[in-house]
């Protein structure tokens, strides 16, 4: 469960923020989030975008999923599929956690079809990060990082 607002949509899709000092909890981890962040839910359901307020290091983070949505219950979820895209600074554009991805992808027999759908995703998403086209550019981010404040005074609560 991530403590988060919705703050709207656009041509690319849903868009959350968390400001710092909110929490995100997952399975295995707990943390406080210190800097705000906006998180972009596409149509396409193959990733789920962030987007980190400075000064946090990494500008980028996107999760590789599959069936990332709305749920019946009017609820974001999803399955993360392992393969992230990560633009941080003082290392630039990446793909992290391809080891992970190829001992599930392995172990969990994903279909190929499916496997190389989401390898081209990727590598798809590292080009478009990597070149900052919308809405994976600074002002994108910029743009809803100040809806996220502008909604959510300087009171880091959530509703």
């Amino acid at each position: 469960m991530h403590e988060c607002v919705y703050l709207g949509s656009d041509e690319w899709g849903d868009w959350f923020g968390q400001r710092g000092g909110w929490r995100s909890d997952r399975p295995g981890r707990s943390v406080v989030v210190v800097e705000d962040n906006v998180t972009l839910l596409p149509p396409s359901g193959d990733h789920v975008l962030t987007m980190n307020a400075r000064p946090h290091l990494t500008r980028v983070y996107i999760d590789i999923a599959w069936d990332a949505g709305w749920s019946a219950d009017g609820v974001p979820s999803g399955i993360d599929m392992d393969l992230d895209v990560v633009d941080r600074e003082g290392r630039g554009v990446y793909i992290d956690d391809e080891d992970e991805w190829e001992e599930h992808r392995v172990l969990y027999g994903y279909p190929l079809d499916i496997a190389e759908k989401l390898e081209a995703v990727t590598a798809h998403l590292a080009e478009v990060v990597a070149a900052e086209q919308p809405p994976y550019d600074r002002a994108t981010a910029e743009r809803w990082l100040a809806r996220l404040v502008d909604s959510t005074g300087d009171s880091p609560t959530a509703d």
